[in-house]
C-alpha cells in the first residue's frame, strides 16, 4: 500500500500527533490547540488512535475493555495496526489531502512505546509493520505530553473508573491498560523517550506538570515556530 505519496506535497496539510501516558493531559491539550489553531483561520480535523472511524473503534474496544484477557501481545500489536492502516487511509491522507491539520491523539509512537517497551515486543517490529502497513507515513510534529510517572498513572485509573462507574452514563470501559503494574508504565515512558532522542527533530517533549494553560503556552510555542504558523494565519 502506498498511501501517503498520492498527497501533493505542496498543498499537503499538516499531521501533528499527540503523545505520552494516560493522564498527562492529551485530551484537554488537543482540544486547546485545536481552538487555538481553528482562531487562526486553518481547517483541523482531531482524530484518534486506536479508533477514528467506524472499524477502528470496534477494534479500540476489544483491545481496551478490560474484560479482554489473554490477549497475545503480538496480537494487540496486529489490532493497533489494523486501527490505523483504515484511519489513515480513511481520515488522516483524505484531510492532509484537504490541506487541513490532523490533531491525532496516539499514533504509532505508542505502539512502540506500549508494545515495543511496555510488552517487551522490541522496536523492530513496530517499526517494520509501519513500514508495510503505514508505508511510514510520519507525522510533522509530535507533541510528547511527560508528566509524573505516578501522578499520570493515577489519575488516568481514576478517570476512567469515574466514567464507567457512574450511573447513566454511556461510556465505554476503557481500564485494560491502567490494570498494569507501575515498572509496566515505567518502561512505557523510557520507550517514549527515547523516540525523542532519536528523532528530536520530529518529536518535542513537554513538560505537562503545570496547569492546563502553562501547558497549552508550551504547545502554542513548538507548533508556531516547527511549523512556521503565522500569529494571524
Amino acid at each position: 500500500m502506498f498511501y501517503h505519496r498520492s498527497v501533493s506535497t505542496s498543498h499537503r496539510g499538516k499531521f501533528i500527533t499527540f503523545e505520552g501516558l494516560d493522564g498527562t493531559g492529551k485530551s484537554t491539550q488537543i482540544e486547546k490547540l485545536a481552538k487555538a489553531l481553528r482562531a487562526r483561520g486553518q481547517a483541523v480535523v482531531v482524530t484518534r488512535e486506536p479508533g477514528g472511524t467506524e472499524t477502528g473503534e470496534k477494534i479500540r474496544q476489544v483491545i481496551l475493555h478490560s474484560g479482554t484477557t489473554g490477549l497475545a501481545s503480538m496480537a494487540e500489536m496486529a489490532l493497533m495496526f489494523a486501527s490505523r492502516a483504515q484511519h489513515i487511509q480513511e481520515v488522516i491522507l483524505p484531510a492532509l489531502s484537504q490541506g487541513k491539520i490532523v490533531l491525532c491523539d496516539r499514533f504509532t509512537d505508542s505502539t512502540e512505546a506500549y508494545q515495543g517497551s511496555g510488552r517487551k515486543l522490541g522496536s523492530k517490529p513496530v517499526l517494520e509493520l509501519h513500514r508495510i502497513l503505514c508505508d511510514d507515513l510520519q507525522p510533522d510534529l509530535t507533541l510528547l505530553m511527560d508528566s509524573d510517572l505516578r501522578t499520570s498513572v493515577e489519575r488516568a485509573r481514576r478517570r476512567n473508573l469515574a466514567k464507567t462507574s457512574k450511573p447513566g452514563t454511556s461510556h465505554k470501559d476503557e481500564n485494560r491498560f491502567e490494570q498494569e503494574n507501575r515498572a509496566f508504565f515505567g518502561r512505557v515512558r523510557h520507550g517514549y523517550l527515547t523516540i525523542a532522542r532519536r528523532e528530536p527533530s520530529r518529536v518535542a517533549v513537554i513538560d505537562a506538570r503545570g496547569t492546563p494553560s502553562q501547558t497549552h503556552t508550551k504547545v502554542m510555542d513548538v507548533v508556531i515556530r516547527k511549523l512556521r504558523l503565522r500569529s494571524g494565519s
